[in-house]
């Protein structure tokens, strides 16, 4: 008697080429584009891989002068970039890693640390001065890795947050601090903050939220695309923070 037929595995579900979501979650189509004066750079470690609730290539989408790298580590701003840069002290990094603006007694949501951690003093001169943003997309551990393995970024000015709000992931991903964003919603209060422009946050905001309504959407009926389980070494470390 023979084995019965093997039942056909299922089909792999397409992604968009853009952002690079499963088409389900793609809203590519609403994407708002936004002119930036300040360059953004995305450096994305190569186990982030939260296809269906990450935000690094939709916050990409919406800026012409937006790049995305996936990698661990990068000779210089330039090559990370892709460009030359002719002065790397004119970027910033936002790395939060153990600083926290309460912490600091910090007022303000964008906040300059010197090279002790500290507030800088002239906080005024040293974010006006700003040509570029470089933004760490991962867990708290991916930061932190990402952070060590390219000592040019000691170059840049370190940057921390001190948001008004809380992430807008609320229960689809909890954040064990008030300033651990998602990438879009840190770009969102970067960018507007250092451009003077409350429009690039409303605008970033809303994509969030277009992904976050689509997501609740389709997560009864393709329970797929919810984020995996990662290992407890690993979430142990994504409680503490994610970039």
């Amino acid at each position: 008697m023979s084995n019965p037929p093997d039942i056909a595995a299922a089909e792999p579900i397409p992604e968009c080429p853009h952002c690079q979501k499963p088409m389900p979650l793609c809203i590519c189509d609403s994407v708002t584009p936004i002119e930036n004066r300040l360059s953004l750079l995305i450096l994305q470690h190569p186990q982030e891989q939260d296809r269906a609730l990450g935000t690094a290539r939709l916050l990409a989408r919406h800026f012409a002068d937006a790049t995305v790298r996936v990698g661990l580590s990068w000779p210089s701003l330039s090559k990370a970039l892709g460009r030359p840069v002719e002065n790397a002290t004119h970027w910033a990094v936002l790395y939060l890693g153990s600083a926290r603006a309460a912490d600091l007694d910090a007022e303000a949501e964008i906040v300059a640390l010197n090279r002790k951690g500290e507030i800088a003093e002239n906080q005024r001169a040293i974010l006006g001065k700003l040509e570029g943003v470089v933004l760490l997309d991962g867990t708290w551990s991916q930061a932190k890795a990402l952070w060590w393995r390219n000592p040019w970024m000691l170059k840049c000015q370190r940057v921390i947050l001190n948001p008004a709000h809380p992430s807008r992931y609320g229960r689809l991903r909890k954040e064990p601090r008030r300033d651990g964003l998602s990438t879009i919603e840190a770009a969102a209060t970067v960018l507007a903050g250092l451009e003077r422009r409350p429009d690039i946050a409303d605008t970033l905001h809303a994509s969030f939220e277009r992904l976050l309504t689509r997501y609740r959407e389709v997560q009864a009926e393709m329970p797929e695309l919810a984020p995996k389980p990662v290992s407890k070494g690993r979430r142990d470390f994504r409680r503490r923070k994610r970039a």
